[in-house]
């Protein structure tokens, strides 16, 4: 989790409870944006573990993308980092990402270390959205996170969305474009991906 002192887009009886920094999930343009729930965190309705972790379906796809796109990729060219891995741009923005693909060349061994990723990923992969939208949509928030990652020097960004059952795709070239997620997803070349048909054959509800 990101942290931070300074509690921002909350109501005053909120901020007063001083919102602890685990439940902060990213810092963008020094803007804490807390994790879905935190409200009932802070009301002694769920605990922060509680909250924390990713529904069993998120799990699921996050583990056959990190699976599928591992057993495929040169491994002499580009690290995987996975499990909402720090990404430091600047010192008002600090992102968590899903799954994020560097080239090794830049995120070399020695930058491997016990503070956030200071380079741009190759590839941004998300899964849902994470944060409580609170004065924003979530779309807005996709578009932002997306532009910062893009800005930052990220090559592609995908997000999988479970609830519209969507795939959405930007490249640095500004091409931004929405798919159904039965669709086959170019990840880098030579690597895709097709999430619908993968829940489909495995037998989900979902697919």
């Amino acid at each position: 989790m990101i942290a931070s002192s300074t509690p921002h887009s909350v109501s005053p009886k909120i901020a007063a409870a001083k919102i602890p920094n685990v439940l902060i999930h990213e810092i963008i343009d020094g803007k804490p944006y807390y994790l879905k729930g935190y409200r009932d965190v802070l009301g002694k309705i769920k605990t922060v573990e509680d909250i924390m972790g990713s529904s069993s379906l998120q799990a699921f796809l996050m583990t056959y993308l990190i699976i599928w796109i591992g057993k495929q990729i040169d491994e002499t060219k580009f690290h995987i980092l996975a499990n909402e891995a720090g990404l430091h741009l600047d010192k008002k923005n600090n992102l968590a990402g899903d799954l994020l693909i560097f080239d090794s060349s830049k995120l070399t061994i020695d930058k491997i270390n016990k503070n956030y990723a200071s380079v741009p990923p190759v590839i941004s992969i998300e899964v849902d959205v994470r944060i409580a939208l609170e004065g924003l949509t979530e779309l807005s928030y996709l578009s932002l996170k997306t532009q910062k990652l893009l800005d930052f020097g990220t090559e592609k960004v995908i997000w999988f969305l479970t609830e519209s059952k969507k795939v959405m795709i930007a490249t640095k070239d500004n091409d931004w474009q929405t798919l159904s997620w039965d669709q086959d997803v170019e990840v880098l070349d030579g690597i895709s991906c097709n999430v619908g048909k993968y829940l489909k054959d495995k037998g989900s509800e979902f697919a």
